[in-house]
């Protein structure tokens, strides 16, 4: 229960949420996976839209206005489920194609209204209750036939979360859709105009302006979750793991950029205490943004990151023809030092928020090419369902059209039927680092490298034939064929003694790709996920040459313990050892080391979110306010890993600053607030500092005054 001595507002509406919330069935049993399920390094996923891949179960179709049958509109259900998901797992189209993971529509119980402007929650990311099927993708005993299908064919299965907002609603027409009603199994919480329990945030609509609004204000006419409440916390983090517990083996998070990453690193810490899976978050970027905010969230938060800039580069490149190759590499250099989990990093050509790849008219070329590359590239590439059809569209609605056919022939299908499976079977695609061999504007030459495992790409996107002439790669010397078997007119080559291709033609619009697997001897690390945890949680370490059972883990200098151990995994207990960064290393039986696996967290005990708060801290233009203390999650009383910086205009407004944190359960800390300058120059309270207990659970908020 409620630790209530920390929580503000202690009022019969919170304890009647909290009632409601802990009001829960139990649904199913936990669904045991032998699938790596925090490893996709080497997986293709395959994203869906429920409702627009296949009708299997026509009996689930909705009725009346939010229907079209003909799917007309687009804005409307169209009828597609589970048990069409499923039909085209058991009859080969997913399987044959290579696909080894799916992520479907958010599962949960939509709105069933009908939009002021005839939209409907088709898409899946209008919630009503998240302990609630959807019933027009189907019951839960259909989801249960989901994932096992999914399971006994190897195909993991990623679940949306929208955690940032319920449905439409505006705070002045209570008839306006549902109001953003929300439920918990059934019992009605609140919605946005009759909202006692203080579920929902109240300060109107973001315009954008900064991250501040974005976080606090409601995203469109989307209504905002006050997640620093506790009873909506914990109803959350119920549903996450309730739908953890029926055996979904990932998470796409949706609106990662609007809701606090304080928050965002406690939601991650109750999934990896509960049951780690690979979790990836939306942060939205357009053509050319860099954002370095979504980096170190990325690099912070817990989870990881669509790469929107991976995205948004190789459209500019083989759709738009507004970037060459050498732009193309400087975003994947710039991105292998900007993600510390680059691998992690979620990579696509399109997707259901933006144009489709293809475009009408043409050849079909530039789609072929940009899958191509989108596999052997660095990341864990999402096929968006019909791309290998070679579907078109502009944006929403168009983009989500129903499937047109399930045609295993077309050249785009082929494509990620082999390279899927090369990804599987040669792990420099899952694990390498990317080096440039040869690049001109239109000829791009790059390898990628893990141990003694090659895969060299080679992609020539101009209308004329280039005679490639000194040619370096780590290939040994032999004949190499094309892996796409010249599907791409791609063509062989011959590696000499010394590393030299004997010189060839790259044909015009033409992808070759060749490769050389040989398993390590010594042991070399790949992955390491997840990438942070509390001591005895459990990590799972890939790579080559661990050497069976023999051998010993190390965080720095201290060992871990060993739960089980192969050639290629490890899964070992993080060791009780002070909160930190640490590098985790893998010795053999013959004591020889592997590489460093740099920068995993070791946090101080679960993390719970606080809000904290500071009254009359005035400061010059140009300084902001942080706030730095004595655990690990407070920068360790060094200044310049102090949080922030802080926010001083939605929620609370100047000279008061506010900043929802990620800190450790029941935990005595103490902290100070301190001043930042343009320069970095540092001012600290004065006075002793400010101590606060941690509650077991839920959220809370310190507020002081500056000293």
């Amino acid at each position: 229960m409620f630790n209530f001595k920390h929580f503000l507002g202690k009022t019969f509406a919170l304890l009647l949420l909290v009632l409601l919330i802990f009001y829960v069935k139990p649904l199913g049993t936990t669904h045991a996976n032998p699938a790596n399920d925090v490893d996709y390094s080497k997986d293709v996923i395959y994203q869906i839209v429920t409702d627009r891949f296949y009708d299997g179960n026509s009996n689930n179709n909705p009725t009346g206005s939010i229907y079209s049958s003909d799917c007309s509109n687009l804005h409307k259900y169209c009828g597609g489920d589970w048990q069409g998901i499923i039909d085209k797992i058991t009859d080969g189209y997913l399987t044959d194609m290579g696909v080894t993971a799916i992520w479907i529509s958010q599962p949960v119980e939509n709105v069933y209204a009908l939009h002021p402007s005839g939209y409907t929650s088709y898409h899946g990311y209008w919630a009503r209750d998240y302990k609630r099927t959807n019933p027009f993708y189907g019951s839960y005993s259909d989801f249960d036939r989901l994932i096992e299908a999914a399971h006994s064919n190897g195909i993991k299965v990623i679940m949306d979360f929208t955690p940032n907002h319920s449905s439409p609603a505006l705070e002045t027409d209570p008839s306006y859709a549902e109001n953003g009603a929300l439920y918990n199994d059934g019992n009605l919480l609140g919605t946005y105009s009759n909202d006692p329990l203080n579920i929902f945030d109240h300060f109107g609509g973001t315009d954008f302006s900064s991250y501040e609004d974005g976080i606090y204000r409601n995203l469109y006419d989307l209504a905002d979750y006050n997640l620093n409440n506790g009873g909506i916390d914990t109803y959350l983090k119920d549903s996450i793991k309730l739908w953890l517990d029926k055996g979904i083996d990932g998470i796409r998070i949706d609106a990662v950029k609007h809701m606090s990453q304080g928050w965002q690193k406690s939601l991650m810490s109750e999934i990896y205490n509960h049951r780690p899976v690979f979790t990836f978050g939306e942060w939205f970027l357009g053509t050319g943004k860099i954002d370095p905010q979504n980096h170190h969230f990325a690099n912070e938060s817990g989870m990881s990151l669509l790469d929107f800039q991976y995205g948004q580069t190789i459209r500019e490149v083989l759709r738009d023809g507004t970037m060459d190759w050498n732009g193309f590499h400087d975003m994947i250099q710039s991105t292998s030092n900007e993600y510390k989990e680059v691998i992690d990093q979620v990579t696509f050509i399109d997707n259901h928020d933006m144009a489709r790849f293809s475009v009408e008219g043409s050849t079909n070329r530039q789609t072929d090419m940009a899958l191509a590359v989108l596999l052997t590239s660095r990341g864990v590439p999402t096929i968006y369902y019909g791309t290998e059809q070679y579907m078109t569209g502009n944006i929403d609605p168009e983009n989500r059209k129903p499937m047109p056919s399930f045609d295993r022939s077309t050249t785009a299908y082929q494509i990620i039927s082999k390279l899927a499976s090369l990804r599987q079977s040669n792990p420099a695609l899952g694990y390498g680092d990317t080096e440039q061999r040869w690049i001109n504007s239109d000829v791009y030459i790059y390898e990628r490298e893990f141990g003694d495992n090659v895969v060299v790409t080679a992609i020539n996107r101009g209308h004329s034939n280039y005679s490639i002439t000194n040619l370096s790669t780590s290939l040994p010397a032999g004949i190499y064929e094309d892996e796409l078997d010249s599907i791409l007119s791609g063509n062989n080559i011959t590696v000499n003694t010394d590393g030299f291709v004997d010189s060839f033609t790259l044909n015009a619009r033409g992808v070759a790709i060749w490769q050389y697997s040989k398993k390590s001897t010594t042991p070399i690390i790949g992955h390491v996920g997840p990438m942070d945890g509390i001591a005895e949680n459990t990590i799972t370490i890939n790579g080559e040459g661990f050497g069976g059972i023999k051998g010993t883990v190390q965080f720095n200098s201290a060992n871990a313990a060993v739960q089980s151990r192969s050639d290629t995994e490890i899964k070992v207990e993080v060791p009780s050892v002070p909160a930190g960064k640490y590098d985790i290393t893998v010795k053999n039986g013959d004591n020889v080391a592997s590489n460093n696996y740099e920068e995993f967290e070791v946090l101080t005990d679960k993390q719970i979110p606080i809000r904290f708060v500071v009254h009359n801290a005035y400061t010059d233009y140009g300084s902001n306010v942080y706030v730095v203390g004595n655990v690990s999650e407070l920068g360790n009383w060094d200044p310049n890993k102090a949080i922030g910086p802080m926010f001083n205009q939605v929620v609370y407004q100047y000279p008061t600053w506010y900043f929802d944190l990620s800190v450790p359960a029941s935990t005595t800390i103490e902290f100070k607030f301190i001043k930042k300058d343009s320069l970095g120059n540092v001012e600290w309270e004065s006075g002793t500092n400010h101590m606060y207990t941690t509650p077991t659970q839920g959220t809370d908020t310190v507020i002081v005054n500056w000293q």
